[in-house]
């Protein structure tokens, strides 16, 4: 269900305009969507951390739904989608925010977190491997066996051919059946994800973000920040193995594992969820 009391605009972040949704006032949170969603991933999440204080805004990512679509797949770089939200802080008249990631947006709050730590004010991440911990994964046969589709994405035109085939059948059903809590997402969140995903050159921006990691993958730098780790355990595409940071490259890293939740946390337990999120944003006066 679409939370009410939600405004839309579009940003400039200085390379691109990111469409984003806004509610509440406070301290800024920013929570930033995986794939193949848009800002809907996150429509459990904006009322609740609103209520509790903040002023809560979800970008559609570069490439998806409003947002700008750049062509190519160098633009789908991890660093280039960090100086999105660099830009996007500073566009929201901040000079920092408290930033919640997850799938390929925690990948790119990670990436933030290396970039651009001084951005950061508190953050978290929901089922999404730190980079090392992910590399790690991929040179094992069983990791690699949930992680095939990333190479399968790899190959031009059969994968957009593939997710669009029948008005995104596949991605439809990904949302009525994949997520551990049947009830995860109703028909109205899904037509919504639909229509952001079939948005012209969506579909090849969203892949682009797979393309570009594997051909044009970052530096990974020491984490100094504390993380929070939210982790549903009946992930099917990701390994619970995978959950926890090393603690050489994020030596501050709290995970906590959610039994009953799967790769779309947030949707799956949306109020455990959202209790953990608000006591992690609200320690030490955060």
């Amino acid at each position: 269900m679409i939370p009410a009391g939600v405004t839309h605009r579009l940003v400039d972040t200085g390379e691109v305009k990111l469409h984003v949704a806004e509610l509440g006032q406070g301290p800024l949170v920013l929570l930033l969507h995986g794939f193949p969603e848009c800002w809907v991933s996150w429509r459990n999440q904006l009322p609740a951390l609103a209520a509790a204080g903040y002023r809560v805004v979800a970008p559609d990512l570069r490439g998806y739904g409003g947002s700008d679509k750049p062509r190519g797949i160098r633009a789908y770089r991890l660093e280039a989608l960090a100086r999105d939200i660099e830009g996007l802080i500073g566009a929201l008249g901040e000079t920092r925010a408290h930033v919640v990631g997850h799938d390929w947006g925690g990948a790119v709050a990670w990436q933030l977190a290396m970039q651009a730590p001084a951005k950061i004010g508190r953050l978290a991440i929901l089922n999404v491997p730190h980079p090392r911990r992910m590399l790690q994964g991929l040179r094992t046969l069983r990791q690699l066996k949930k992680s095939w589709y990333f190479f399968f994405f790899q190959l031009p035109f059969l994968p957009e051919a593939r997710m669009s085939h029948d008005h995104f059948a596949l991605i439809r059903n990904l949302f009525r059946y994949h997520p551990a809590r049947r009830a995860a997402y109703d028909e109205s969140d899904i037509d919504e994800i639909i229509a952001a995903l079939s948005q012209p050159g969506t579909a090849t921006a969203a892949l682009n973000y797979y393309r570009a990691a594997l051909r044009h993958p970052p530096a990974v730098k020491r984490i100094e920040l504390p993380v929070l780790v939210l982790w549903g355990e009946q992930d099917k595409n990701l390994g619970r193995e995978l959950a926890a940071p090393e603690a050489g490259w994020v030596p501050s890293a709290r995970v906590v594992r959610i039994a009953d939740a799967g790769h779309f946390v947030q949707a799956d337990a949306p109020d455990r969820v959202n209790r953990e999120l608000i006591q992690w944003l609200k320690a030490e006066g955060a």
